[in-house]
């Protein structure tokens, strides 16, 4: 229990140390899996982020619903005037505040796989290491994810 507690207080301690201001997030992340890349950028006083680079931009040939070979799109986006967006290029988090101790929270991530819009909070572990968490209501229920650069 006591090496539990020193590695949530190390954790804790190494998140806050590494930011020093709301920039420190800027830049191009590699998601958990690998297959995307976002940049992070200033949009008029808070940071959103956008799809930049995908491991496969395009669909396998045997794609089931007749997308072979073309670039992928927002096809599980529940609004459907929607789906045709590219995802390439596509923004993914928009408007997050940045609450100082290497914290940014208070606005939406959207996860292009699920089509699912999620309240969102990003703290920074390291120069080199983002942890996301998007959440529907509460932060207790949700989803977690690590990004590198």
């Amino acid at each position: 229990m006591k090496v539990y507690l020193f590695a949530v207080a190390l954790f804790l301690l190494t998140a806050q140390a590494y930011a020093s201001g709301g920039e420190d997030i800027l830049g191009n992340w590699n998601n958990d899996n690998g297959r995307a890349k976002i940049k992070i950028f200033d949009c008029g006083g808070s940071y959103c982020g956008k799809i930049i680079w995908l491991k496969e931009p395009n669909y396998p040939k045997d794609d089931k619903q007749g997308m072979g070979g073309k670039p992928r799109v927002d096809r599980e986006n529940p609004d459907p005037t929607k789906q045709s967006r590219q995802l390439l290029g596509l923004q993914i988090m928009t408007g997050f505040v940045f609450r100082g101790n290497g914290v940014w929270e208070k606005r939406r991530i959207y996860d292009p796989e699920s089509g699912k819009t999620y309240r969102g909070k990003i703290t920074l572990v390291s120069p080199q290491r983002l942890y996301l968490k998007g959440y529907l209501g509460i932060p207790l229920f949700g989803r977690s994810t690590s990004w590198t650069r």
